[in-house]
């Protein structure tokens, strides 16, 4: 396991502080008691911080057929919905909730190229909330496949994940399990796949990004 590139001002900064606080803690108070409350308090904060940022090694089974998780977390949504942005017409939702202690790197789901990329300001409602897909910011991604299948993926920040990432662009070819982004500090995302996909996943289970097969067309 290693840690992602996004992580590294943040983790730096964090060590700082946490240097500081517990060098001015110790240097002013004579309580070592206090002192030693605040290193355990800070040391804690600085580990929950640097696990956001965790990079697992895995394997993945590439697959033309599959659609594999783009993230880890849990199932939070199955419904057929209508998918305005950019196939205007009905598609399968499949929505992956990602909590604060879920690893926070973002997959391709499949391997192809990228037909579409478009970047939505907007609002930071909880990552839950019905309107959270539409009204959040967020990233929308379309993927099309040596089958000529088409996905969308859209990265959704929450209340908490503020920052988006995104890395390829549009005309690009992309390999199924290779990482494409990352929401820090969690948050969301959806697909939009075909009507006549078969679902293998069930609401509230737990999904492993580039591991669990979603569906298959």
């Amino acid at each position: 396991m290693t840690l992602h590139k996004e992580g590294t001002k943040i983790i730096l900064t964090t060590i700082i502080i946490v240097l500081l606080i517990n060098s001015l803690t110790f240097f002013f108070s004579s309580f070592s008691f206090i002192n030693y409350i605040v290193l355990i308090i800070t040391v804690v904060m600085s580990l929950l911080i640097i696990q956001f940022f965790r990079v697992p090694k895995r394997k993945v089974i590439i697959n033309d057929k599959n659609i594999l998780a783009p993230a880890d977390g849990k199932v939070v949504v199955i419904e057929q919905t209508d998918e305005n942005e950019f196939f205007k017409d009905k598609r399968i939702q499949v929505s992956i909730f990602m909590s604060p202690t879920n690893v926070h790197v973002n997959w391709f789901p499949l391997t192809g190229f990228i037909k579409y990329y478009k970047y939505h300001k907007g609002l930071f409602l909880v990552a839950w909330h019905p309107k959270s897909s539409t009204d959040n910011e967020r990233t929308t991604m379309v993927i099309e496949n040596m089958l000529g299948r088409q996905i969308l993926v859209r990265q959704i920040a929450g209340a908490v994940a503020r920052r988006i990432v995104f890395y390829p662009k549009v005309g690009d070819r992309v390999v199924q399990g290779e990482q494409f982004g990352f929401i820090k500090f969690g948050s969301r995302l959806d697909l939009f796949l075909p009507h006549d996909s078969k679902i293998l996943v069930n609401l509230e289970q737990k999904v492993v990004g580039s591991q669990t097969v979603i569906a298959t067309f």
